[in-house]
């Protein structure tokens, strides 16, 4: 393990091929690189890491060893399928301290599937006017659209705990908000924007005295850190595979075994019926009633592998390397005067670092990186109306993963000197 590091980023490095990857060339043909010529920066993990070889080795495995449908055939091939899986959903279930297993996990497509999953199967029927659900001023889209229109169906009202100056939550307001009306607190975990790490166990404590659930957006933490969500007392929880070295289309909810058996399904259709007859369906055990239809199989092998990745780097190192990285990013950027950073500070975020150049624009700033072959992030990041807090229309981010170096992050502010020469 190189000793500068909290894991071992050049035997990681080299489970990610694509790190190897030049830039540059005619991006018309996706897959031919002949043309590109520059070496590849990858900082924009807090929107997609990238997979390493031993996942995508599992998948391969799936399709040329037993391709198959899971749950409608008595074949060979079929029930192999099947057992992997059901794992996989133990597999996660173990991973996130899930201990009903299977039972409690539903794999979704993604995080914003899992809220939508939850909005509509638990809150068409359970909100209604006098209810009120509270959210954050950072909330992703996912979460803060889902509920907006959720509760303008229902008539609940949706409330907003204020973020303060450091980019923190004002937790007096969110006591004050938090009451007897509130039916569900809808909450980041990891805000990916700010990096503010919110005290999630600490709001879970207020939803639950006065008899609210709480929904933890865990997108940028479950990829980041050690979660346990029984140790947090989530009633639901959601991330997603792609931020996390698995596969694209998978992602993961995590609900209390007898909350989710009192809801109703979300997709109606195969697999997740017990018994149709002309008149009336019954519906399947969990987790298989809110999976309708041929489910991810093939991402759920790979999402269980992702998660083996990780457990073997260990996911303490995991987070003391990407906390490295950020406050690293956030000393070098804070030595400039015209730089703005928004957050906490470098020492008390998430791995993220979100900034903005003064007189360029997130997006111009964005494109003279990649020009530098550094690959970050720019926009509203699905935070509009904290953008607007903010008082900017957007932001260049920069995220970091396992397999990034301090020399990473030397190319970025190199890459910024040269945007601000060029807009000087």
């Amino acid at each position: 393990m190189q000793e500068s590091y909290p894991v071992d980023v050049d035997a990681i490095r080299a489970d990610f091929p694509i790190l190897e990857r030049k830039v540059g060339g005619d991006i018309s043909t996706p897959g031919e690189h002949d043309d590109d010529d520059t070496p590849l920066v990858y900082l924009d993990n807090a929107a997609t890491s990238h997979t390493p070889e031993q996942v995508v080795d599992a998948i391969v495995d799936y399709y040329h060893g037993y391709n198959s449908n899971v749950h409608r055939g008595i074949h060979h091939l079929s029930q192999e399928a099947s057992v992997a899986y059901e794992n996989a959903h133990d597999r996660v279930a173990e991973f996130i301290g899930a201990s009903g297993g299977r039972e409690e996990v539903v794999f979704t497509k993604n995080t914003t599937e899992s809220m939508n999953l939850v909005a509509y199967a638990w809150g068409l029927d359970e909100l209604g006017p006098g209810d009120s659900v509270v959210m954050t001023e950072m909330e992703h889209h996912a979460s803060l659209v889902t509920w907006q229109q959720i509760a303008k169906k229902t008539g609940a009202e949706v409330r907003y705990i204020r973020v303060d100056d450091d980019g923190r939550l004002d937790m007096e307001h969110a006591k004050e908000l938090i009451d007897d009306s509130t039916k569900m607190v809808s909450v980041v975990h990891v805000s990916n924007t700010l990096g503010t790490v919110n005290p999630v166990s600490e709001l879970a404590d207020m939803a639950h005295e006065v008899g609210s659930y709480i929904f933890v957006d865990g997108a940028q933490s479950v990829p980041t850190r050690p979660v346990d969500v029984e140790d947090i007392d989530a009633d639901f929880f959601a991330f997603s595979g792609h931020k996390m070295c698995g596969p694209t289309g998978i992602g993961a909810l995590y609900g209390k075994r007898d909350i989710l058996e009192e809801m109703q399904p979300y997709l109606y259709g195969g697999e997740m019926i017990r018994s149709v007859t002309y008149e009336d369906s019954t519906w399947e055990d969990l987790p298989w009633k809110f999976e309708a239809g041929t489910p991810p199989i093939a991402q759920g092998v790979g999402f269980a592998a992702a998660v083996d990745y990780l457990d073997d780097i260990g996911m303490e190192n995991v987070q003391a390397h990407e906390e490295l990285l950020a406050e690293y990013a956030y000393d070098q950027l804070s030595e400039f005067d015209d730089i703005e950073i928004y957050g906490p500070p470098g020492d008390d975020r998430g791995g993220l670092v979100a900034f903005n150049l003064d007189s360029v624009h997130a997006h111009d700033l964005s494109s003279i990186l990649n020009e530098q072959g550094v690959a970050i992030r720019a926009g509203d990041h699905c935070t509009q109306p904290l953008h607007d807090k903010l008082g900017v229309a957007a932001s260049t981010r920069a995220s970091f993963y396992i397999y990034n170096t301090r020399e990473e992050v030397d190319k970025l502010v190199d890459a910024i000197d040269a945007a601000r020469e060029l807009f000087a």
